[in-house]
């Protein structure tokens, strides 16, 4: 439709309506495939002159600067580079708008809440040189010009790390705070937990601290009883952090009160199914009677067929035992090194708990694993 067919009917609309620039150029500037939806209104208003309020959006466009302002004061403590925006209105500014394009039958057109989030947008653009992304923004403000509020949510924020653990007494996971069941609540600060008391609690107290936002999620690379300690290049994990406020990273490692992190970096995806990795760990077993050195040559078995474990839930799941050393120590107590691939229980396959082949059936001897240390976690 060319501009000389618009204008009859602009005038129509005109004759009925008070409209501002920006909502009666709205009504047209994709038909004239224009960017500019104030300067066609401002075209097409030259003569019309009127002091009333717009009939749609009761001059909202007007006091865009204090919304402006209202997003610039709660982006304050973010760091980004892209951002998008959302926004609530009332209804009955809907309302309005959908009666004048259903009368006037104006269609594939713009609503007033798109053109409203796009002013928006444009201005913060422009105030803060930050891009706008439709797709995947860093930041997503939600302006409410019903209530005269600005939430803002940042894009959460994955890292993954390794952790090496060298005392022993203290647990990997954190308890979730009673209050929230780890949701996050005004008790717990709204981090989904009130202690750091574990390995988990104190990456997440120096993540917090790193990085702000609410509550963190782990994918731990296998687990260790509280009494084990992690050597070597240590455990690998991921954790992602919703709503951070920071997305930069000046270290790749750390030393907290208990652990220290290494390997720290930023990467893009949290992994959505467990990851497949090995273990090296060093077993120190107790029998039930005494033992020889050629007895112990039987452990060699272990690494010729699977190791099947069965849980309560009735799961069952194969282990391959990759190596396996040992070494005796007296005739009651031995040691063994062996690395095999992750999710094998290591004190159930010494004691045969609903795992076979274990240790204690291979010997012929009823064993027991005092403590056991990972000395090597590798990644498939």
């Amino acid at each position: 439709m060319s501009y000389q067919k618009i204008v009859p009917i602009a005038n129509q609309i005109l004759k009925k309506y008070d409209l501002c620039d920006h909502c009666l150029g709205r009504l047209f500037s994709k038909q004239l495939h224009l960017s500019s939806n104030r300067l066609l209104g401002k075209k097409l208003k030259k003569k019309s002159k009127s002091t009333q309020r717009c009939y749609i959006c009761k001059n909202l466009f007007d006091n865009l600067d204090y919304f402006l302002n209202m997003m610039l004061d709660a982006v304050n403590l973010y760091s980004y580079s892209s951002f998008s925006v959302g926004a609530i209105i009332k209804p009955s500014i809907i309302d309005r708008d959908d009666i004048v394009r259903s009368k006037y039958k104006l269609k594939g057109i713009d609503g007033i809440k798109t053109d409203l989030t796009k002013e928006l947008a444009k201005l913060f653009s422009k105030k803060t040189k930050k891009t706008f992304a439709y797709l995947d923004p860093e930041l997503v403000f939600t302006v409410n010009l019903k209530n005269e509020s600005c939430d803002v949510r940042s894009k959460s924020l994955t890292l993954s790390g390794r952790y090496v653990k060298s005392i022993r007494n203290f647990s990997q996971k954190q308890k979730s705070c009673s209050n929230c069941s780890g949701k996050g609540c005004r008790i717990c600060d709204f981090h989904g937990i009130t202690e750091y008391d574990s390995i988990e609690g104190e990456i997440s107290q120096f993540l917090f601290k790193k990085f702000g936002g609410t509550t963190v999620k782990f994918t731990w690379i296998g687990g260790e009883d509280k009494s084990s300690l992690i050597l070597g290049t240590g455990r690998p994990f991921f954790v992602k952090i919703q709503n951070p406020h920071k997305r930069n990273l000046k270290k790749s490692s750390a030393k907290l009160d208990h652990i220290q992190i290494s390997n720290i970096k930023i990467v893009s995806d949290f992994p959505k199914k467990p990851l497949k990795f090995n273990s090296l760990v060093e077993a120190k077993i107790y029998t039930s009677s005494k033992i020889d050195s050629k007895l112990l040559q039987k452990l060699k078995n272990l690494t010729k067929k699977p190791i099947t474990v069965y849980e309560k839930s009735g799961k069952r799941s194969e282990k391959k035992i990759l190596s396996i050393k040992y070494k005796k120590h007296d005739d009651t107590f031995f040691t063994i090194f062996f690395r095999f691939e992750g999710g094998l229980p290591v004190k159930r396959f010494v004691t045969g708990d609903d795992v076979s082949p274990g240790i204690s059936q291979t010997l012929g001897v009823s064993c027991k694993c005092a403590e056991f240390d990972f000395h090597d976690v590798e990644i498939k």
